[in-house]
């Protein structure tokens, strides 16, 4: 069941999944995520974590629970770029206005401040081909930014490309949080960019996913690169294994 949310941009409340071939996903998952957050879950894989995001967006109806969330205006990023190859990178990212059927004038030039942002400038007519793997993810962001979404989805959009261009787009993320204000959710299996980039990061247990942990990360923003070799981000990070290791019992 979806409805409409009041303070809480994204709100779970004791969502269940079970598929119809008996798998049991999720079980009892409940948290909010309000503007200005940005919550990062952890979990060991097969989870259930993408499955809430996939529920959140609508993809998926739990089998037990609530969502309320405004799904007319959210942001999903996935873990493939999922541009269209004939299109360029101005073209990929006036997608969705054209999608919304946003008057072109309107569309173009939000794409152009989503590129600007992202830091394509430049790359306009360069088609994904021709494009590495950070500069897609950051044309998928660009293309999600013209939406102007009070809820950003992530499910784990760095997690194939190489630690140095992660790190760039962590802090380029984080940067993007700060200026946008947008309720974040994002999904990873690492732990320091969890702790990087997030006000509040969520442990779930085995499969069927539940939330067994929440750590607050006190870290103020703008957060930059020498955080990560910080003696506080490292006990946190410590705290934040040793419940994940845990997690898989």
């Amino acid at each position: 069941m979806t409805s409409a949310v009041g303070t809480e941009s994204l709100s779970f409340q004791g969502i269940g999944m079970v598929f119809p071939d008996g798998t049991e996903a999720v079980r009892d998952v409940s948290f909010d995520v309000s503007k200005g957050e940005f919550v990062t879950i952890v979990g060991p894989s097969g989870c259930g974590k993408s499955t809430l995001l996939k529920i959140a967006s609508g993809l998926l109806e739990p089998t037990s629970g609530t969502v309320e969330v405004d799904r007319q205006r959210i942001g999903y990023v996935f873990q493939d770029a999922t541009l269209l190859h004939w299109r360029t990178v101005l073209g990929n990212v006036e997608l969705f206005g054209e999608l919304h059927d946003v008057p072109k004038d309107e569309r173009r030039r939000k794409a152009h401040e989503a590129i600007q942002l992202v830091g394509l400038s430049g790359f306009e007519n360069h088609y994904p081909k021709s494009l590495s793997g950070g500069m897609k993810m950051r044309a998928s962001l660009a293309r999600t930014l013209t939406l102007s979404p009070p809820v950003f989805l992530f499910d784990e959009p760095f997690g194939a490309v190489d630690e140095i261009t992660r790190e760039h787009l962590n802090e380029e993320t984080q940067q993007l949080f700060q200026s946008e204000g947008f309720a974040g959710l994002f999904i990873t299996h690492s732990i320091s960019e969890a702790v990087f980039m997030s006000t509040r990061v969520l442990v779930m247990s085995a499969r069927p996913g539940r939330i067994v942990a929440e750590f607050e990360v006190p870290f103020e923003y703008p957060r930059s690169p020498e955080l990560r070799f910080d003696a506080d981000f490292a006990r946190l990070s410590g705290e934040i294994s040793h419940e994940l290791r845990g997690s898989h019992a």
